[in-house]
C-alpha cells in the first residue's frame, strides 16, 4: 500500500500516521515510547511495526516529520517594555512553536546573564524598541550577549538603527545570528513573521541536530517544523481554508499535556462594540499560548494551585484528603494512566480543570472604565466570546468517556464574567490524535490536510 507517512517525534511518545493520499484517507496510527536517550530509530521501529501489523505493509512514498523531542525548541527573548517588545518576542517565538522559558526586559543584569548561561536556551530572540525609537536596551543587551560570548544562535529583530553596531559586536566576538525586520516596528503594529521564519530555519539547521534526529535522517524525506508551529498550521488550514476546499472558519483549539496546556486560537478577536477600547500590543489572527505550570501530571501540582483542591474533589466526587494522596502519587509516576474509576474520575477533573484555566488565560478580558464621555470598556487580549468551534486533542481528553462534557469548561462563565472566553460552540474531538500530522501534511498537501480533518474530527 503507498502511503505518505508523517511522523511526531515526541518528547515522550514517537507518533506515526499513514496517508493514503489517492483517497485523501488516514490509513492507520501508532505510538510507541520515544527512545532519544539511547537510539531514536528504536521508537519510531517499534511505531512502524505496531501501524503495519494492523494495516499491513506500507510502501512509503515519503516520510516528513515533526519535533518537540527532548523538551522542543527552548528560548530565551528579551525586549525594552514587557507590555510591548518584550510580549511581541513572546508572541514571535510562541507562534513559531518554541517553548518561552524565560522573558528579559530592559537591559539585563549579571544575574540575569548568570541566569542565561545556566538556562542554556536553544535560541535567544534579541529585541527591543520600534524603528528610529530607543536603542540604548537593545544595544546593551547585545553587547553583554557578546562578552558572554553566547554560544547559541541569536535572533536579531528589534530598532534597525541598532542593527549596523549589534552586527559590528556580533561579527568580533565570533557569535551565530541573523538579523531580522523589528517585531515591534512602530507602536500597535506587530511584525512577527520573519522573526517566526528565522526561528523555524534555526530549528532546520541546528535544534535537529543536537535532539540526535539526524540519527535516522536517510529515512525522513524532511523534518520541517517543531510540533506546536504543526498545530497552528493545521488549525489554520482547518478555519480559513484552502482555494479549493473551504475551512470551518474561526476556532480555538486546546491540548492538555503532561507537563503543558496549549491553546490556540485562529480568529481576529477584535472588540465587537465601539465603545470598547483596546489595551497593549494587537492580538496575532493566529495566536498560540502555553501554559507551563498547568499539565497532567509534570504540572498536576499547576492545576490543583489553580482551581483549588477543593474544586478538583468536587468535580472529582472524591474526599479532599484522597485527591491529594493520589495528586502527589501522580506527580512521581508521570506515566500512570487511569486504571480504575477513580483515577478516570480524578483525570477527568484535572483535565476540565486544565481546559478552563489555559483557555482563560488565552483569552482577553474586558473591564468598566470611566472616560470624559462616560463609561466604556477596556479590553486586553483576544475577544473569543462569537468562536462557535473548540477543537479538542491531548490524550487525556480523547481518551476519556466524558471527553465532550469536559470540553465545555473552556465555555464563558458567569462566575467569571470579564472572561471573554466563547459562549456557546460545537466541539471538534481529535480521537485519532492526527493533528500535528495533518499540520506537516500540510505545508505541502494543504487541501488534502483539510479534507482529512473534516472526515476525522468527531463533531458532537
Amino acid at each position: 500500500m503507498e502511503v505518505l507517512l508523517l511522523s511526531d517525534f515526541g518528547s515522550t511518545f514517537t507518533k506515526l500516521c499513514a496517508v493514503d493520499p489517492e483517497r485523501e484517507e488516514v490509513v492507520g496510527t501508532a505510538s510507541a515510547f520515544t527512545t532519544i536517550e539511547t537510539d531514536i530509530y528504536d521508537g519510531y521501529r517499534t511505531a512502524l511495526d505496531d501501524l503495519e501489523s494492523r494495516v499491513g505493509k506500507l510502501e512509503i512514498i515519503s516520510h516528513e516529520s515533526c519535533s518537540s523531542a527532548a523538551g522542543g525548541l527552548r528560548m530565551v527573548v528579551s525586549g525594552l517594555v514587557p507590555e510591548l517588545t518584550a510580549q511581541a518576542a513572546k508572541d514571535a517565538a510562541l507562534g513559531a512553536g518554541a517553548k518561552v522559558i524565560k522573558v528579559f526586559s530592559h537591559e539585563m543584569t549579571d544575574d540575569d546573564l548568570e541566569l542565561l548561561e545556566k538556562l542554556q536556551p536553544d535560541i535567544f530572540l534579541l529585541t527591543g524598541g520600534t524603528d528610529g525609537g530607543n536603542k540604548s536596551c537593545i544595544l546593551e543587551n547585545a553587547e553583554a550577549l557578546a562578552d558572554i560570548k553566547f554560544a547559541k544562535p541569536i535572533i536579531v529583530a528589534g530598532n534597525r538603527s541598532a542593527n549596523r553596531a549589534i552586527k559590528k559586536m556580533f561579527d568580533a566576538a565570533g557569535l551565530d545570528y541573523v538579523v531580522c525586520p523589528n517585531v515591534l516596528p512602530r507602536l500597535g503594529v506587530l511584525n512577527i513573521k520573519a522573526a517566526q521564519d528565522e526561528i523555524r530555519q534555526v530549528f532546520l539547521k541546528e535544534i535537529v541536530k543536537a535532539k540526535g534526529l539526524s540519527r535516522i535522517n536517510d529515512m525522513i524525506s524532511n523534518i520541517i517544523l517543531p510540533t506546536p508551529a504543526a498545530m497552528l498550521s493545521a488549525m489554520q488550514v482547518l478555519a480559513d481554508g484552502t482555494p479549493e476546499e473551504k475551512g470551518i472558519g474561526n476556532l480555538i483549539a486546546v491540548d492538555p499535556g503532561g507537563a503543558t496546556t496549549d491553546v490556540y486560537s485562529i480568529a481576529d478577536g477584535s472588540p465587537t462594540d465601539v465603545n470598547t477600547i483596546v489595551k497593549g500590543l494587537p492580538e496575532p489572527y493566529e495566536k498560540r499560548t502555553v501554559e507551563g505550570d498547568i499539565g497532567m501530571r509534570y504540572s498536576i501540582n499547576g492545576i490543583v494551585e489553580a482551581v483549588g483542591l477543593e474544586t478538583i474533589a468536587q468535580r472529582a466526587g472524591l474526599d479532599k484528603d484522597e485527591v491529594a494522596d493520589l495528586c502527589e502519587e501522580l506527580s512521581h509516576h508521570t506515566d500512570r494512566v487511569p486504571t480504575s474509576s477513580k483515577l478516570q474520575q480524578l483525570d477527568d477533573a484535572l483535565v476540565s480543570s486544565a481546559i478552563e484555566v489555559a483557555v482563560t488565560r488565552h483569552c482577553g478580558a474586558i473591564e468598566e472604565v470611566f472616560t470624559p464621555m462616560g463609561k466604556a470598556y477596556a479590553q486586553t487580549g483576544k475577544d473569543l466570546r462569537d468562536v462557535k468551534r473548540l477543537v479538542v486533542t491531548g490524550g487525556a481528553v480523547i481518551h476519556s468517556p466524558q471527553a465532550h462534557q469536559l470540553a465545555r469548561y473552556a465555555a464563558w462563565s458567569p462566575q467569571n464574567p470579564a472572561s471573554l472566553r466563547p459562549r456557546e460552540f460545537n466541539v471538534y474531538l481529535d480521537k485519532k490524535y492526527i493533528l500535528s500530522a495533518m499540520g506537516v501534511l500540510a505545508q505541502n498537501h494543504p487541501t488534502m490536510a483539510l479534507r482529512i480533518m473534516k472526515k476525522e474530527l468527531v463533531k458532537e
